[in-house]
């Protein structure tokens, strides 16, 4: 059992896959950027100047258009759509991840779509997170689920940080001793269903604490339990004054 139980304890905590990172950020989203070879365009689900409209994904078709219809400009359109996703904490180095969806836009008259969308054929999405990109397929990142905490992510962890920051002092306390780099700041980063995140910045460098939930949130209304039960392993951790630094 004590074997079982140091093996339990030393695995990597639980993360979302890829495929749910995309689909997360996909539905927190509120711009994009659609890139073709006429160029860039802001597109904007909110008020403001940006374009507002919506882009509904489609298994890529085996299909060939007609000569005249791409002599015209009138067949399907190469695209790529540009998420990035921007921590809503000012942490040093905001942007956690970016989104890339690669396929093709249709015509309008091709496929039918709501007033104000269009229809891509979609061939891949890529992941980038810190340098690393991760490729992944329609069938993938249809069958994941989207994070129940995605739309609301923003809303919690700017809550936290402004209304009860002496919390991420008491989350400290659950971070493994680093004795690499003087912690002089910590924020919370993020927060999903598996857990929160927070970013520890020393002098000229940062590394990210990652803190399980004792169990998956399964709906919004679980996210304070799960914070609750974290804090209440904390507050039975010894205080770690080493840190934070005053200076």
């Amino acid at each position: 059992m004590e074997t079982r139980m140091r093996r339990l304890f030393n695995a990597p905590p639980p993360q979302p896959s890829s495929a749910e990172r995309i689909r997360s950020i996909l539905m927190a989203a509120d711009s994009m950027t659609v890139v073709t070879d006429e160029g860039r365009t802001e597109v904007s689900r909110l008020e403001g100047t940006g374009v507002t409209e919506h882009i509904h994904l489609h298994p890529a078709m085996s299909r060939e258009w007609d000569g005249e219809s791409a002599a015209a400009g009138e067949g399907p359109i190469r695209a790529t759509l540009e998420f990035t996703d921007v921590a809503p904490t000012p942490v040093r180095d905001r942007v956690r991840a970016r989104v890339l969806l690669a396929g093709w836009l249709l015509p309008n008259e091709r496929h039918e779509s709501p007033e104000g969308s269009r229809c891509m054929e979609f061939s891949h999405a890529v992941l980038d997170r810190g340098g690393e990109r991760v490729t992944v397929g329609l069938d993938d990142l249809m069958n994941a689920e989207t994070d129940p905490l995605a739309t609301c992510e923003a809303g919690m962890l700017t809550h936290l940080l402004d209304d009860h920051s002496d919390i991420v002092g008491l989350l400290l306390r659950l971070v493994k001793p680093r004795v690499t780099q003087e912690v002089r700041r910590a924020l919370p980063l993020a927060i999903d269903r598996y857990g929160i995140t927070l970013r520890l910045e020393g002098t000229d460098a940062h590394e990210d604490a990652r803190l399980p939930f004792p169990v998956p949130v399964r709906d919004v209304d679980e996210a304070g339990e799960r914070i609750h039960a974290l804090l209440s392993t904390a507050r039975h951790r010894s205080p770690r004054s080493w840190l934070l630094s005053d200076s």
